[in-house]
């Protein structure tokens, strides 16, 4: 992990109620993506520069199930991170793509083969 990208993640916690976030209905889930990643999910927000709360790109990041700092360690400004996070592609459903495309061709290929056997 590197360090900056550390310094932006929640501290470990074993007690949800530390953050002070009632995640609700999506618990369960976070805490699925939480084991599944392997690290705690950070805070969703930040202090915007009008002082209210915004989306926090490491949060993104984390929801993505990219590497800590994938985009957030980039010399970028929020908004392009939360652009480039909202434009990339989750790694599970491009995962799932490929092997959607595979089996595809697999079966075109098999559908090839036998017609230039029977002929």
């Amino acid at each position: 992990m590197l360090p900056s990208a550390i310094s932006r993640l929640h501290p470990a916690r074993s007690d949800r109620a530390i953050t002070g976030i009632d995640w609700g209905d999506y618990a369960p889930a976070i805490h699925r993506w939480e084991t599944v990643m392997g690290r705690a999910v950070p805070y969703p927000t930040q202090p915007g520069s009008h002082g209210r709360p915004v989306l926090a790109p490491v949060f993104v990041e984390w929801l993505q199930g990219l590497e800590i700092g994938w985009v957030t360690d980039l010399d970028l400004s929020r908004v392009a991170q939360l652009r480039a996070l909202g434009n990339g592609v989750v790694p599970q459903q491009a995962a799932h793509a490929i092997a959607l495309l595979l089996a595809d061709l697999t079966h075109l290929h098999s559908g090839l083969s036998e017609e230039g056997t029977a002929a």
